[in-house]
């Protein structure tokens, strides 16, 4: 086939593919038409270029500059066409001949049309990137408490995290094609990175990340950082797990006849979003230590080491992927110290809590009800804590792991802490009653919960002991004074009860009477709220007070019975105290005005 000829099928050929009813078709039958097959090859090569240049001109005007290719594939196509033959003109490795002349005017052309091309990717990738569905994203990210977090893989991201419309997918990777082609890789990664870049950023941010410098976040207060800390642990689980896949995906499709060129892109587009997820957590390690932070520090160090691991198998073949591990790594460790921090905080905060008022009844300090709840909850974090907690040696805690030993110093705290609170009570009775409700609180909160398995049943058995031993010195405290008032001595010289003083008795009945009522106005205050511990209390009280009672009014309650007033002094049967120690401990003080008329009843 000579020169003319290949003209003619070059031209014949761009005829066809763009169809026979076009404006742009016509254009080219006219120049066929006066087409001169006698003239010079090397000048009639300029024809079909005519024609390449009014398809490439013509849809550089404003109206055609507003047609939407995706909505319009045939004009598309007629352009890409023209821009293959341009291509073939200006690449090949043995073009036809043609003048220098025409050859400007073809790269000339083919900068317009790359120009055009540049613009076509900008606006397709704007005009059709999808909406994220976050609720969606939300729903497919399990709670920590259902313990099947780590059962969710990244190729769980089909079909959720589509990020651009799929049916424009093919027309850019034929924008992506030619430019490639053409050289201009950097211009097309360039513009589809810039767009992407701030389609993932978007992303983000509709699923809670926000763009925060350090010193926004050290300003924000606790209640609005928890729930922005409690996001990020879910935001970045979004972003490792559908976002980032999706992206990379996405990336390979579209460059999928340069994987060089795809991994650049990949890395370059999600590079701002990861270095965005990095650096809230970078802020919140340098805050200040608190004992509120270290479970939303601990959620942010797992969800950390979870999306480290998907991170290295999304970049891993990618250069830049060894600067994001890097600070990934460096980020991570210093989650890892501010977790060290803080926990040592809440250790300090336990050990120096403040003496204050003491509480109303002798019942569980407030300290010992959040420290046992705190401690509770760190359970949950007993493998992450024994890699980062150092290990306190004592040679009494053998066979505990870290973390039970990190606890058991905590406890240990708590407990002094409870006994200087003790003190405030001047009611000696009361501080037992005190260190009663507290510890009992501890060794029910680890005996019912997986505390038990780190602080073991020893402990257990020890502190139920330690109990028994208050409960043991309340009932000295309390009851010895009064129950002094029934004894024997001084009553009676020979052993015979009938041989006693009046008047003595008297006074010992009195005694106890005005004993008891305040021992019974003060200890009905008092509060007690286990129940077991408050029968048992009751019942200790009552084996050690009605038998003793009941024999002393027994032996010398008849010697008043026929005197005067004897109602004065014998006020109370044994029945009577027995039913007013069911009053003892309900943290409301009692009323002793009419006390027979009222247990009467």
């Amino acid at each position: 086939m000579d020169g003319e000829d290949r003209v003619v099928a070059t031209a014949h050929h761009i005829l066809k593919t763009l169809g026979p009813t076009t404006d742009l078709t016509n254009d080219m039958l006219s120049i066929l038409s006066t087409f001169d097959h006698h003239r010079r090859f090397s000048s009639s090569i300029s024809s079909p270029l005519d024609a390449t240049e009014s398809i490439i001109l013509r849809c550089e005007d404003t109206i055609s500059r507003d047609l939407h290719w995706e909505d319009s594939p045939s004009s598309a196509s007629h352009y890409l066409s023209a821009v293959d033959h341009l291509l073939d003109l200006t690449l090949s490795s043995s073009p036809p001949s043609a003048d220098p002349e025409t050859l400007d005017r073809a790269d000339t052309l083919l900068q317009t049309a790359m120009s055009r091309l540049e613009d076509e990717l900008r606006r397709i990738l704007l005009r059709n990137a999808v909406p994220l569905d976050a609720d969606l994203l939300y729903s497919r990210i399990p709670s920590a408490a259902a313990g099947d977090d780590d059962n969710v893989e990244i190729g769980d991201c089909d079909g959720v995290s589509e990020l651009l419309r799929s049916d424009v997918v093919d027309c850019i990777r034929e924008i992506v094609d030619r430019m490639v082609r053409a050289g201009y890789e950097k211009e097309c990664s360039q513009a589809y990175v810039s767009v992407r870049r701030d389609a993932l950023d978007e992303c983000l941010s509709t699923v809670g990340v926000e763009r925060l410098s350090i010193e926004d976040v050290q300003k924000i207060e606790w209640k609005d950082l928890d729930e922005k800390m409690k996001k990020w642990c879910q935001s970045i689980k979004i972003a490792v797990r559908f976002l980032f896949p999706g992206e990379r995906h996405l990336t390979n499709q579209i460059f999928r006849s340069s994987s060089p060129i795809a991994e650049i892109c990949f890395a370059e587009t999600a590079k701002c979003s990861v270095m965005k997820l990095l650096n809230f957590a970078e802020a919140v390690s340098i805050g200040r230590p608190a004992s509120e932070k270290l479970f939303r520090i601990l959620d942010m160090y797992e969800s950390l080491t979870g999306a480290i691991t998907e991170l290295e198998t999304l970049f891993s073949d990618i250069e830049l992927g060894e600067f994001i591990f890097g600070e990934a790594r460096a980020i991570l460790a210093a989650l890892g110290e501010a977790v060290k921090c803080t926990f040592a905080e809440f250790e300090s905060a336990v050990r120096r809590e403040p003496l204050q008022r003491a509480v109303q009844g002798g019942d569980i300090h407030p300290l010992t009800r959040y420290v046992m709840n705190y401690i509770n909850l760190l359970v949950d974090y007993s493998n992450t804590l024994n890699s980062l907690l150092d290990d306190c040696q004592d040679d009494n805690l053998d066979g505990i792991t870290t973390i039970g030993r990190r606890l058991v110093l905590i406890i240990s705290y708590l407990e002094s802490n409870l006994n200087e609170k003790s003190k405030l009570y001047e009611d000696g009775g009361l501080q037992y009653v005190f260190l009663m409700n507290n510890i009992l609180y501890i060794v029910k909160k680890i005996k019912d919960s997986e505390l038990r398995s780190l602080f073991g049943d020893q402990w257990v058995r020890k502190h139920r002991g330690q109990v028994r031993q208050y409960s043991t010195s309340y009932l000295r405290a309390s009851w010895t004074g009064l129950l002094s008032c029934l004894k024997d001595d001084g009553l009676s010289s020979s052993g015979s009860s009938r041989s006693a003083s009046k008047m003595m008795i008297k006074e010992r009945f009195k005694k106890f009477n005005l004993g008891f009522e305040e021992i019974y106005r003060n200890q009905t205050g008092w509060k007690v709220s286990d129940p077991q511990l408050r029968e048992e209390l009751r019942l200790s009280v009552s084996e050690k007070v009605i038998p003793a009672y009941r024999s002393f009014v027994g032996r010398f309650g008849i010697q008043l019975e026929s005197g005067r007033n004897a109602g004065k002094y014998v006020k109370y049967s044994p029945e009577d105290i027995e039913n007013l120690l069911l009053d003892l401990f309900e943290g409301s003080p009692g009323s002793l005005n009419h006390p027979r008329r009222k247990l009467s009843v």
